[in-house]
């Protein structure tokens, strides 16, 4: 990540969802883009690499375990935080999220704000990954 402001993809075929996570991602200080199904999502992931994904598990064409499972398989995207924001609260269900390779999973219905602080907290924690990546790619440039 660099100075400018992280750029959050949402995916949710739900509007009204939808419209609440992108208005409150943006208020937080985040670019945000969004998709209503599961294919746009992966199209736009390729397309802007986006610093965070937050996406819903049952949507139409591709669901969100299947588009977690796409992104990691790709190089390009790998590791990019996804973070599940979905009805589904079984214990079976978040396993099947975090298997699949999210990164935090969040229950439906949900506080704005606490979304928004597991946002941050993903993006922070994708940030000190990063750090010593950098760090070893300026010394081998040395």
């Amino acid at each position: 990540m660099s100075n400018a402001r992280p750029l959050v993809l949402v995916a949710d075929d739900d509007e009204d969802i939808l419209q609440l996570v992108v208005l409150r991602l943006g208020r937080s200080g985040y670019d945000v883009i969004s998709a209503t199904d599961g294919e746009a999502a992966v199209e736009l992931a390729k397309a802007r690499c986006p610093d965070l994904m937050v996406i819903d598990v049952a949507m139409p064409r591709v669901d969100g375990l299947e588009i977690t499972r796409i992104l990691r398989a790709r190089d390009e995207t790998a590791s990019i935080p996804i973070l599940l924001l979905t009805a589904r609260t079984r214990d079976v269900d978040v396993e099947l999220g975090l298997s699949a390779g999210a990164d935090d999973y969040v229950t439906k219905p949900f506080s704005p704000e606490l979304l928004a602080q597991r946002v941050a907290a993903l993006l922070q924690i994708a940030a000190q990954k990063a750090q010593p990546v950098q760090a070893l790619r300026a010394v081998a440039w040395q």
